[in-house]
């Protein structure tokens, strides 16, 4: 596989939803293990890299001490060498290819899983709003969980405390967005 082959609509993490038979949720977040970390070590399998799988470096940066402090120092090798968002987008700017994410103040709302449960309701929301087939895979991730064989329709979803993709998504256009900018839960990648 490579840049040209890779998955763009979400079948890896949809073939993972169906294995397991449920959703991922902010207590049960198997998506970042099985997406992430696992992938990256089979990765470095593949390359002929001898490692321990236990072995996990995290992305996270010198200007996201909260983060840093629940982390031991030798995972967190950016922290530690006080590398900031700013030190990251100077070096994608020196890079022959961009992703053309737009950066706010050094974030990257759009993110490597663009409508991600962690982030805020109002920021989903907001990027649901800035382009509304991002909500479609959610939705439907959300309505096809299976019992038993069957599909359960609404019975499952990633985050119970706030509305459904689907609901998110026939909002679109109904309020202001007066909270793009409301903190989520932090995406503890290393957890």
């Amino acid at each position: 596989m490579d840049f040209l082959t890779a998955s763009r609509s979400g079948e890896p993490f949809e073939a993972l939803i169906t294995k397991k038979n449920y959703l991922p949720n902010p207590v049960t977040r198997f998506c970042t293990a099985e997406l992430k970390i696992r992938t990256i070590h089979r990765y470095l399998k593949d390359l002929g890299w001898e490692h321990n799988e236990t072995m996990d470096w995290v992305g996270i940066r010198a200007d996201e001490p909260r983060r840093a402090m629940k982390m031991s120092r030798e995972r967190v090798p950016l922290y530690t060498a006080g590398v900031t968002a700013a030190d990251v987008g100077k070096f994608w700017t020196e890079q022959p290819f961009d992703l053309g994410l737009p950066n706010r103040n050094g974030k990257t709302v759009h993110g490597n899983c663009d409508l991600c449960f962690l982030k805020g309701r109002h920021q989903i929301q907001s990027l649901i709003a800035e382009k509304p087939s991002r909500a479609v895979w959610w939705a439907t991730q959300e309505s096809r969980i299976h019992s038993g064989g069957q599909y359960i329709g609404d019975g499952a979803r990633f985050r119970k405390d706030r509305p459904s993709y689907q609901q998110m998504f026939d909002n679109v256009g109904e309020q202001d967005d007066l909270f793009a900018d409301e903190e989520g839960i932090a995406c503890f990648c290393g957890d």
